[in-house]
């Protein structure tokens, strides 16, 4: 299911966010893909499948009562013969023709707690089953986010492109006029019309990744997002805690590492389970109904009943038992060590993440200065022109500054949120 989940989205960088920060729409989207996606309808339907198995791990402590009927036609039977004066007289005791109901039940009175432990099993399957429904609603909501803000970085790039744009077309009617009062040459013209060409490429490559994100969107939830009006803002980033919190939180929180305490458990009742198998059990039986073959009238019906404790205890079983013993304790070792390597992928990449995040914020310090310096540039550029002490090239090159510092910008915002996605997400946080 894991897998399913990863290569629906494969492709998509990793990220996180906090809950509190969470925007309202994309809660709604994470939710609806909850119930629009089949995936969680199967593991909801595993749920409850885990749950008939208790309640038959339960019946197998229950009394159990069968009714049973029976004819047999037996030849020969047995006679005996009775000396009677001259005469010899053939009875007998036993019918050719036999017929027998009974009603039998049978209830385990010590069992060494076999039912306790297979009810015991079927509980840690019903935890991993639920566990697995929230790791895989985990992932979901890791992609659906993921698109959610890449279709907000996709606007925002648009819109920064659309600004280069007015820019570029507001100076190529400047130049046009220079070129018809003599003041410029036809290939200032030129120029920036080619410079508009390959912004308008630019834009239509990023319109193309946009419809992409609406119908990735749409194939993950059922939604068709409105491409006007719909709010795709990025979420108020908060300071971090340190690696060690993150950690521990993570072993709490996070669905891998509960997915993981329950596949110990499974192991540990896998193992009891190993365990009781051999041991002895005492069986309550009892019967009653019909049966004829009772002397004298051996051909009639006639009412019966039985009941007994039978003792059951296995000797010999050519070593299957201490095999399967062996088995299970090799798997709950093979769980237990899992954890350990569990911490270390998810100690590494935490750090990894808390390092994204400073070195994004401290950037992002640095794009905002280089964006005023840009502009500044880019206004004196433009004035030079106008006043004929400037060159088209010039002015092209303060415009591609400004346009290069606010994608920037706009990049490492991006990456911010992102980051703080993926710290949200190995946290184990529900922002949704």
């Amino acid at each position: 299911m894991k897998r399913f989940i990863f290569i629906l989205f494969i492709g998509f960088s990793a990220g996180q966010l906090h809950a509190q920060h969470v925007p309202l729409d994309l809660k709604t989207l994470i939710n609806q893909s909850f119930s629009y996606f089949p995936a969680f309808k199967e593991l909801d339907q595993a749920v409850a499948v885990e749950n008939q198995r208790i309640d038959l791990a339960k019946a197998a402590g229950l009394p159990s009562v069968a009714a049973t009927g029976s004819y047999n036609y037996l030849h020969p039977v047995s006679v005996v013969t009775i000396p009677l004066g001259d005469q010899v007289t053939r009875l007998n005791i036993m019918p050719n023709n036999n017929y027998k109901t009974m009603v039998n039940g049978s209830y385990t009175l010590w069992d060494f707690g076999a039912v306790k432990t297979v009810v015991e099993r079927a509980k840690a399957g019903l935890q991993y089953a639920k566990d697995n429904a929230l790791y895989n609603k985990n992932q979901m909501a890791f992609q659906v986010a993921n698109i959610y803000f890449q279709i907000a970085y996709l606007k925002s790039a648009i819109a920064i492109q659309d600004s280069v744009i007015n820019f570029l077309q507001f100076n190529k009617r400047d130049t046009e006029i220079k070129f018809k009062n003599g003041d410029a040459l036809k290939y200032d013209v030129l120029s920036i019309q080619s410079t508009i060409d390959q912004e308008n490429n630019r834009k239509i490559d990023l319109q193309n990744n946009l419809s992409k994100q609406y119908n990735l969107m749409q194939y993950a939830t059922g939604v068709q997002v409105s491409k006007e009006g719909t709010d795709f803002n990025f979420p108020a980033i908060t300071e971090s805690s340190d690696a060690t919190g993150i950690l521990e939180n993570a072993k709490t929180g996070n669905a891998e590492y509960l997915l993981l305490k329950d596949k110990i458990t499974l192991a540990e009742a896998e193992l009891k389970m190993s365990q009781i198998q051999g041991k002895p059990s005492l069986v309550l039986n009892a019967g009653t109904g019909f049966a004829n073959g009772y002397v004298p009238g051996i051909n009639k019906l006639r009412y019966t009943y039985q009941a007994g404790i039978t003792l059951n205890i296995p000797i010999y079983q050519g070593g299957r038992i201490k095999k399967q013993v062996s088995l299970s304790q090799g798997q709950l070792l093979q769980s237990k060590l899992a954890q350990q390597s569990l911490d270390n992928t998810f100690s590494r990449d935490i750090a990894q993440t808390l390092t994204d995040v400073e070195s994004n914020k401290s950037s992002l310090v640095n794009a905002n200065e280089q964006i005023m310096e840009a502009k500044e540039a880019q206004k004196f550029a433009q004035s030079r022109f106008r006043n004929g002490t400037g060159t088209n090239l010039e002015l092209t090159n303060a415009s591609t500054n400004v346009q290069r510092a606010e994608l920037t910008r706009l990049q490492y915002q991006y990456q911010l949120c992102i980051a703080t996605l993926e710290l949200a997400r190995l946290e184990g946080l529900v922002y949704w």
